[in-house]
């Protein structure tokens, strides 16, 4: 389909005074999606907050609907959580490891996961093991090939990472993780809400995502997907009522379903704004969103390369909405600084998220503009023009 940019823009406020290039940090929310978080709070403070979430039940329920058709899933696949980490960690830390027990995972996997990894390692003994990157950055599926054996207990890997504009061939690992039987974690917390994500065609397991990024939900909010087969082998590191039922004085019920990786308290507004923005994204397309994020990436990345002293830094066969770059004799900092006091805004990315990568790359920070359908041609133009200008 073809996006009316301009009544986008309109739908996003913010668009009218900064340039926002930090939309794989948090991206702007469409209106909807503020009309939907504010009229729930309004509404609790007019009649409280357990009459206002009964009173939105329906709309509530509806969200895993939403996101279960967002991603290809069944919504009794779906948890809502508040954040990717924590859909990240409740899957993870379900799983059981012993010594000698492998994780494989990518070089440019996310800190976060990483120190889980280190954590579980420590109590467990199981092994971490970098897969190797191809010569484009991305995880080299002829050396996944290789080390996947019977010692090979789970493979977690990051679609996009946080650092670089590469996306990892999540399929491609998915076929080989089913055909070895090991259990595949595909954190997606860049891909969802830019990409089309179908989990049957990835092949993936588990998959955490969040609601602030590409899908222009509020912070505070995210999902969990795990696949039904599974489901009924991983209990939650921690539960409470919600998660499961006290049967008998000495026994308890997981719930059927994946909302047993859910806690009773949540930020109903925020579920319910998760579910505008799910909404919205699926009317105007993922196809149309992912065509319009990379073409826009791409030209920003061919207009950095015409700068004197400018090098775009982003890896991958396939590239996503996320453009990284250096500059000579300005570190990462400097940069987002000065375009911040023009209202554009981007981030800094640093070895401390994805230590291995940066490692390899002998890079210490890298600046971080990502993109988005609701930005256009001259908010690039003048993005470049701010930078050029020393």
């Amino acid at each position: 389909m073809t996006m009316d940019i301009a009544a986008l823009r309109r739908d996003t406020p913010a668009c009218a005074g900064v340039v926002h290039f930090n939309n794989a940090g948090a991206a702007l929310p469409p209106a909807v999606v503020v009309d939907t978080v504010v009229d729930h709070l309004r509404r609790e403070a007019a009649i409280g907050g357990y009459e206002a979430e009964a009173e939105a039940g329906e709309r509530l329920e509806a969200v895993y609907g939403s996101v279960a058709r967002l991603i290809g899933a069944a919504p009794d696949e779906i948890a809502q959580v508040e954040s990717a980490t924590r859909a990240w960690d409740m899957a993870f830390y379900s799983l059981r490891f012993g010594p000698g027990d492998r994780i494989l995972t990518a070089r440019a996997e996310y800190a976060s996961n990483y120190i889980a990894f280190l954590q579980m390692a420590r109590r467990t003994g199981a092994e971490i093991v970098p897969i190797p990157s191809d010569e484009s950055g991305a995880v080299s599926l002829s050396e996944l090939d290789r080390l996947l054996d019977e010692r090979v207990k789970l493979i977690a890997v990051t679609h996009i990472p946080t650092s670089g504009g590469l996306i990892n061939p999540a399929e491609e690992i998915g076929r080989r993780a089913r055909s070895a039987g090991v259990p595949f974690l595909l954190d997606a917390c860049q891909s969802v809400g830019q990409l089309p994500i179908d989990v049957e065609a990835i092949g993936c397991d588990m998959l955490s995502a969040t609601g602030r990024k590409y899908l222009r939900g509020p912070r505070g909010t995210g999902f969990l997907y795990v696949r039904r087969a599974l489901l009924e082998r991983l209990e939650p590191p921690f539960l409470d009522l919600h998660a499961a039922c006290w049967t008998a004085p000495d026994r308890y019920e997981l719930r059927p379903d994946a909302r047993r990786f859910e806690s009773w308290e949540s930020h109903v507004a925020g579920r319910l704004g998760l579910g505008a923005a799910v909404d919205y994204a699926l009317r105007l397309g993922l196809p149309a969103i992912r065509d319009r994020v990379s073409a826009l990436a791409e030209r920003l990345r061919a207009r950095l390369a015409e700068l004197p002293g400018v090098a775009v830094r982003d890896l991958g066969k396939r590239r996503c909405g996320i453009v990284t770059f250096t500059r000579e004799g300005e570190d990462a900092t400097a940069v987002k600084a000065r375009l911040g006091a023009q209202a554009i805004h981007v981030s800094v990315s640093t070895a401390s998220g994805t230590l291995l990568d940066f490692e390899a790359r002998g890079i210490p920070d890298l600046v971080r503009a990502s993109v988005h359908y609701y930005n256009d041609e001259s908010e690039i133009d003048r993005f470049v023009a701010a930078l050029a200008a020393a």
